[in-house]
This record gives structure tokens, C-alpha cells and sequence, in this order.
């Protein structure tokens, strides 16, 4: 069913309301019956809900589903899901099972409270039968509110719940469709939904990672995560008060390089004194950019990184960050614990490339100003100076001369670029020392330096051409999986 008469907030509760198949409970608890409200003021709420409740003191809360260790939580809306679909079908089924697609639909959430600067999110979820007697389905999602009153942040869950629960009744078949409707009537300037799982025979043909990659292109969140299994994560879970450590890369596919920079860098990271004794995480991070850079988004190009990592045991961060502060700033959301940064030569140039920084009313000043927050610190890996001249002459604004190493040295040919030695253009020379001697800008050590040839666009060359010096190129786990699954247009044998 889709109609564009249907759009607006009431006429989707509407809708449901008169479809007399559909029948179900609503179970909200923190910010009051904001759902459950919609309904009823759409009119005809009696044909569609069988019991609306809110569980508000935690004592009640308690008795009906349990104790909890956090209330606003996935765990406790799953527990909540779970009471209230077996408490329908047990009262409900024989009367009217056969006829009546049954639903329940949850949500827990804090809004602005009345003293404090508390976080404003929340998770809602629906179960729902696609057909009368079948097996239910779930569709799961988290919501962070960025009214700065009360009421409109309550507004807001009452709109995103209607139109979680209008998608998961009529739109379920076209997944996009039905993520780019969550925001309907309300808009991202209002709500984030950075975590989206779809569950159950209704989605079997669902991949929630491509499902939570939509979540970013349409603007509903900057930011999603994946663990090493592929499962996707709600960020604040993962890094809430812990320190971050992330490198940025187009891993396509991931080389021995990409592991060398991010282990010797976890390995300086965890030296730092801020760091020691503390939970920390460590994040392989791919910017939509990256992931748009040939015009369009490959499905199975996106799937095929996120695969590849996972099969190493990184932790995915995709994001649409283009500015290294946008990211660190995200971070800043759910930790004050120190944040460290892996990269390149070639992306360290890029921070001091001044286009990027046009928007800004400080320009490079202030983007240095942001990003160096709260205890930052970059970490970089170094470069042969073959492929750093031909970086260069790629007519990179940051940089300047090609560098020379001083022609008596004996050992010039073997002249590693460093954030020691890389030059940057003359105006922005004493900013970059300035950043390098207060140490917000590290060289990395230790690293493995028969491997510095390696490149990700070289691995793809000889990959597709068949010439199998590329499986040297990269970790073994990845070399399996890409003949396995035949990634990146590998057409060798299995």
C-alpha cells in the first residue's frame, strides 16, 4: 500500500486504525503514550488497539517485565516486545488468530528532563505478524532527539512510532522505501535513527548492513557501526566512556599495510598515559565519499569491505565525515576519554589542505581548533619517497617541492618520508611545527618497512589481470575470503 495521500502523521495512524486485519498493543514507558496518542486522536482507534499501557515507575516497570539494569535500553525493549506479543496471542488468538494480523509495539526512552542536561534517545521496536497465524517479524531501531523542549521531543517519537509502525505494516517490502519513511513529517533536524536491525521471516532477504548503510545515505544518521561478525552495533553502546582509536581508509581491498599502521598505532596508543588502565576501542572507519567515489553505491562493493574487515576482527565505523573533526567531534558524543587518529602521509596532507576548510569562519585555524579537542592525537605512518613524489605530482595544494634527502647521503634511495620530514606548504610550515613538537602529531614506530610498497590499487590490478603476486599483498584471512566469494572481480580459481 502506497499512496501518497498518505503521508501526513494522522493519516497514517488513520490507515492502520481502519484496517480491520490489524490489531495489536502499545507499551510505552519514559516519555509517556506519545504513540499511543497519535492513534487515538487519528479517531477509529478502537479497531486497531487492543491495550495501551505505560509502565512509568520503575517498581511497576519492574513487576511487569523484570529489573533491568538500564531502562532506556535494546535489552529491556526486546524484554517488552516479548511479554506483550505472548500476553496478545494468549488472550487473543482463539477469538480472532485466524482473521487478525497481530502486532505489539514498544518503545523506552528519556526525553529532555525537567532538571538536567540528561541524553534524549530512545528504542522502539514492532513485532508484527505479516499474515494472520504466521510467525512474527521484528523491526528494531534507535532514536536520539535534538529538540531542545520537552513537548517536541515527546512530538517527535509520536511521529517516528507512527511511521515505524505504518513502514512495518505496508511498506516492508521495499526496505529503502520504508527507512527513508521513518523520517517523514518530522525530519532529520529533529531525530537521528543511527541503529536499524530488521528481523524474522519478513526480512530474510534483508542484509542490515546495506539496510544500516541507508540509514546514512538518506540522512537519518552520520554514523554506523558493524562488529567483527558483521552484526550491526549501536555506536553509543560500543564507545561510551571509552578511548578511541581510528583509521581511516578505503580498504578495498585491506592490505598488510592497513594492519601494520593500525597495530603499531594501537601499540603506541596504548603507551599513552591517558590511555593506560582505560577501556579502549579500536575502529576501521569508511566515509561515504569513499564508498560514492565511483558515482554511485555498489551494494556488493560496500558489503565486500565490510566483509573483508570483519574476517580480520576489526570493528566498521562508516560515516559520512569528510572533515577529520566531524568525526573526532561524533566521538566526543559518548567519550571524554582520549581519542587517537591512524593515517597516511597522503590523508595527513590532506588535513592541511585549505579548501576543505572554506565553510568554516576560522578557516584551517579553527579547523585545527576542533579537531585537537579534548586530547587528540594523530598518528602517522610513513611513505616511500617514490610513491611520495608521485603523490605530489599530483598537484597537491599542501605540499611543496618534491623532497630531496641531501644527494651525500649514502643511503638515499632508502629516504622514508615521516611526519618528521614531509613538507608542507611555506605559510602553514609553523602551524605544522607547532603541532608536531606539542605532540599532537606522532610518527609511527616499529613499522614493517618490506611492506611500504603495498597499495590497495595495486592489490585490484593484479587481482583482476591474474597475476598472483597480489595474495602476498594482503592478509591471508582476506586472500580466502576473496577467492572464496570471488570480491573485486577475482575470477581465478576457488
Amino acid at each position: 500500500m502506497d499512496q501518497p495521500s498518505l503521508l501526513t502523521t494522522n493519516r497514517k495512524a488513520l490507515t492502520i486504525n481502519l484496517d480491520d486485519s490489524k490489531y495489536g498493543t502499545f507499551a510505552e514507558i519514559g516519555a509517556g503514550q506519545e504513540v499511543a496518542r497519535v492513534f487515538f486522536q487519528a479517531g477509529g482507534a478502537a479497531g486497531t488497539v487492543a491495550k495501551s499501557m505505560s509502565a512509568y515507575d520503575m517498581t511497576f516497570s519492574d513487576a511487569i517485565y523484570g529489573k533491568a539494569p538500564r531502562y532506556v535500553s535494546r535489552e529491556r525493549l526486546l524484554t517488552m516486545l516479548d511479554h506483550e506479543y505472548s500476553l496478545l496471542l494468549e488472550r487473543l488468538s482463539a477469538k480472532r488468530g485466524a482473521s487478525t494480523k497481530f502486532f505489539v509495539f514498544a518503545d523506552t526512552v528519556a526525553a529532555k528532563a525537567f532538571k538536567g542536561n540528561n541524553d534524549c534517545h530512545g528504542w522502539m521496536g514492532i513485532r508484527f505478524q505479516p499474515e494472520p497465524g504466521s510467525p512474527p517479524s521484528d523491526v528494531v531501531i534507535h532514536v536520539r532527539m535534538w529538540d531542545k523542549d520537552n513537548p517536541r521531543q515527546q512530538e517527535a517519537i509520536g511521529i517516528v512510532g507512527t511511521n515505524l509502525i505504518y513502514a512495518a505494516l505496508y511498506l516492508r517490502d521495499d526496505p529503502e522505501k520504508f527507512i527513508a519513511s521513518l523520517a517523514d513529517n518530522v525530519g532529520s533536524e529533529r531525530i537521528e535513527i543511527d541503529m536499524l536491525k530488521f528481523s524474522g521471516p519478513a526480512f530474510t532477504a534483508v542484509d542490515n548492513r546495506l539496510m544500516s548503510l541507508h540509514l546514512v545515505r538518506h540522512g537519518l544518521t552520520n554514523a554506523v557501526m558493524f562488529g567483527p561478525g558483521g552484526e550491526v552495533l549501536q555506536p553509543s553502546e560500543v564507545l561510551y566512556k571509552k578511548a578511541i582509536l581510528v583509521e581511516r581508509g578505503s580498504f578495498r581491498p585491506v592490505t598488510h599495510v592497513n594492519v601494520d599502521m593500525l597495530n603499531c598505532a594501537t601499540a603506541q596508543f596504548m603507551q599513552e598515559p591517558a590511555v593506560q588502565g582505560k577501556e579502549m576501542v579500536v575502529l576501521m572507519e569508511i566515509t561515504m565519499n569513499n564508498l560514492l567515489a565511483g558515482g554511485a553505491l555498489d551494494p556488493l562493493d560496500f558489503l565486500s569491505r565490510v566483509d573483508l574487515l570483519g574476517d580480520i576482527g576489526c570493528t566498521v565505523l562508516i560515516s559520512n565525515y569528510s572533515e577529520y573533526y566531524r568525526l573526532t567531534t561524533y566521538f566526543r558524543r559518548y567519550t571524554k576519554e582520549m581519542i587517537g587518529v591512524a593515517m597516511g602521509i597522503n590523508n595527513l596532507l590532506e588535513i592541511f589542505n585549505e579548501k576543505y576548510y572554506e565553510h568554516l569562519e576560522g578557516g584551517i585555524l579553527e579547523n585545527f581548533g576542533r579537531l585537537f579537542r579534548h586530547s587528540v592525537r594523530l598518528y602517522v605512518y610513513p611513505m616511500q619517497k617514490a610513491a611520495y613524489q608521485r603523490y605530489l605530482a599530483t598537484g597537491h595544494p599542501a605540499t611543496t617541492a618534491p623532497f630531496a634527502p641531501p644527494a651525500a647521503s649514502p643511503f638515499a634511495k632508502d629516504v622514508l618520508i615521516t611526519a618528521r620530514n614531509v613538507q608542507v606548504t611555506p605559510h602553514l610550515r609553523n602551524l605544522y611545527e607547532h603541532l608536531l613538537e606539542n605532540h599532537y602529531i606522532e610518527t609511527i614506530v616499529g613499522f614493517d618497512r618490506s611492506i611500504l610498497d603495498v597499495f590497495s590499487r595495486d592489490v585490484l590490478e593484479r587481482l583482476r589481470t591474474g597475476d598472483a603476486s597480489w595474495e602476498a599483498m594482503v592478509p591471508a584471512p582476506v586472500v580466502a575470503a576473496i577467492k572464496k566469494r570471488r570480491l573485486f572481480g577475482y575470477t581465478g580459481p576457488a
